[in-house]
């Protein structure tokens, strides 16, 4: 249990969950030090008690952790996009598997004692043999986004066991709420608002597991503050599994839109089928999510029309 004067570095501070996390350990009295690319300027909107602009890995950083000697690290930066890394599995890795490790490095050198939290995703699953999948269930990554988090997952594990630095990683499933531009929610909602005949990637049969922003930094720092930080691995999921045709649905239901969206047909390499999470390890912690799927898909949809048509 974090006890002393809980301050929590947030690497990309600035980004969709690094902005969710930000707010929600500042509303839990922390003192929270941001490091992102975006200027200060676009970060004082967050209202932080401090940021930096740095592009990792920076040699900064190390003065930056002597200075504010963070309790917790959350690493929200990195790659997010899937397609991207099929295209450019370089560029992917540097980002994910390659900061990852200096940052790793930089806490062995002046914050051994800092407890580390990996953002990963349940993209190391690759396509589950069963679900719900939980964590014992072996890596199959189908993309390299999935493989380049495994590969930090691994990164995590080793500087646990071999130099002690405490660490967890959340396999995050499927991330949405308002401020998110991109992936599945936000590509039927752009779509469904903007076009007359819309038409969807995939079959509609494909699942997910959806969960809110909130969930997601509420779940962090329960892991931040509960867990025993040995290298694990936590789920970050809501437990319900959601066909993209039910999804389409609840959106089409919500914007009271009367319109038949068709899908192409086509699976995007690297993307994959069925998800559902089994959160029973996360539950153990005293986590349950709070935000149903009606309920986010509804701000959701409020926030995608001031966005799309600013009403």
């Amino acid at each position: 249990m974090v006890t002393q004067s809980r301050a929590v570095l947030v690497t990309g501070a600035a980004g969709f969950i690094g902005r969710y996390v930000s707010r929600y350990f500042l509303r839990q009295g922390w003192t929270v030090i941001g490091i992102d690319t975006s200027s200060v300027k676009h970060a004082s909107l967050l209202n932080l008690s401090a940021y930096y602009q740095i592009h990792l890995p920076d040699m900064a950083l190390g003065d930056l952790l002597q200075k504010h000697s963070p309790q917790v690290c959350i690493h929200c930066a990195g790659s997010a996009s899937v397609n991207l890394s099929v295209t450019d599995p370089a560029k992917d890795f540097y980002a994910n598997t390659g900061v990852t490790f200096e940052l790793l490095n930089t806490l062995r050198l002046h914050a051994p004692d800092c407890r580390f939290i990996f953002l990963s995703s349940a993209a190391v699953y690759g396509n589950p043999q069963s679900l719900p999948v939980s964590e014992s269930h072996s890596p199959l990554p189908v993309s390299p986004y999935g493989f380049h988090k495994w590969q930090c997952e691994q990164l995590c594990l080793e500087f646990t066991n071999v130099y002690g630095l405490p660490t967890a990683s959340a396999r995050i499933f499927s991330a949405y709420g308002p401020g998110l531009r991109r992936q599945v929610v936000w590509d039927i909602f752009q779509k469904i608002i903007t076009q007359r005949s819309p038409t969807l990637q995939g079959t509609g049969r494909e699942s997910r597991d959806f969960i809110h922003a909130i969930d997601i930094a509420a779940a962090l720092f329960v892991i931040a503050t509960t867990s025993s930080m040995q290298g694990e691995v936590y789920n970050i999921g809501s437990g319900r599994e959601v066909t993209i045709a039910e999804l389409v649905s609840l959106v089409l239901d919500t914007l009271c839109y009367d319109c038949n969206p068709a899908f192409d047909g086509v699976v995007p390499t690297g993307v994959p089928l069925y998800w559902k999470a089994d959160t029973t390890k996360l539950s153990a912690l005293g986590f349950d999510p709070t935000v149903s799927l009606e309920q986010g898909i509804s701000s959701f949809a409020s926030w995608c029309r001031a966005e799309l048509v600013g009403v």
